[in-house]
């Protein structure tokens, strides 16, 4: 393949990447029969040259991170259907899953209730070189298990004594602790849970705790002021993310995390593809037709 070619088949490469933004960017805007204004085309392609480049800076981050064996958590938190999930794909699509990995745990099993309470995110926590995103953490003890009854007071209030000790010593032990409060308004959250019950590819991210999520949304507003109020340490300060603009808030969430941790541009050797063997000798064995997926498309 000569040059020319390779160039051809790199730009169909990155053709075929943008539909695959274009596609997940439509799963939260149907296709109506109203074509886009100039200014919305303007805007579509202003998100997605934004959003790339900002994914380039991401991978130069995690070329930092790994050759200066740096060690970094990300908490994600906000209220349900707030944007934290679609932020953290996008800092993902373009990572090494093998360097930036998502935790995103479920409720505790009977023997992990009976543990110390910060007990089963440790394990999770990054060793050198390492990035993780916490889709939620153990501030779930401050949100939900607070407004839903799963703690008791002196549970809750033994969270907020050990919580700003405990972020202090994972920052002592030179782990860098970033903290993210995605933010949305009472309308919008109302409006992305009514377009989840009448889309069904998205009916299964409402769970019977988001419907009543949705009842409390008074007393999650109680908590998460409480939480933000007694947890807000110079250490680990907390972030807030406008959420309303889903685009907005992923590219202000990437640009701010890029902020966080000073970074330059690793320099790689370069790669040499060495030529492929040719043995004489060598005939490949026939497949049979019968073990190939069908053509269909």
């Amino acid at each position: 393949m000569n040059e020319s070619d390779l160039y051809r088949r790199a730009q169909e490469e990155l053709m075929d990447s943008l539909d695959e933004e274009l596609e997940m960017e439509m799963e939260d805007e149907r296709l109506s029969e109203d074509p886009l204004t100039t200014e919305e085309r303007a805007a579509r392609t202003h998100y997605f040259k934004e959003l790339i480049r900002l994914q380039s800076e991401l991978v130069k981050l995690q070329d930092w991170v790994v050759a200066k064996k740096l060690k970094v958590v990300v908490l994600f938190e906000g209220r349900d259907a707030a944007g934290k999930g679609g932020a953290i794909k996008r800092i993902t699509q373009r990572l090494n899953p093998r360097v930036c990995r998502v935790v995103a745990l479920s409720a505790p099993s009977e023997r992990e209730r009976s543990q110390w309470y910060f007990q089963r995110y440790i394990s999770s926590l990054p060793a050198a070189g390492e990035i993780v995103l916490f889709d939620r953490s153990w501030y779930n003890r401050a949100g939900v298990e607070r407004v839903m009854s799963f703690c008791n007071d002196a549970e809750y209030e033994e969270f907020f004594r050990s919580v700003p000790e405990f972020e202090k010593m994972l920052v002592r032990s030179g782990i860098i602790l970033i903290k993210y409060w995605f933010s949305i308004t009472d309308d919008e959250q109302h409006l992305r849970f009514m377009t989840r019950i009448h889309d069904p590819l998205k009916q299964w991210k409402l769970s019977p705790m988001d419907l009543e999520s949705r009842r409390r949304w008074e007393a999650y507003t109680k908590a998460k002021e409480t939480m933000i109020e007694r947890t807000h340490i110079p250490e680990a300060p907390w972030w807030i993310v406008a959420g309303n603009d889903k685009k907005k808030a992923r590219l202000n969430c990437i640009h701010h995390f890029l902020q966080q941790i000073p970074y330059e541009s690793i320099e790689h050797e370069q790669v040499i593809l060495p030529q492929r063997v040719h043995n004489p000798d060598y005939i490949r064995d026939p497949i049979p037709e019968s073990m190939y997926v069908p053509s269909v498309y």
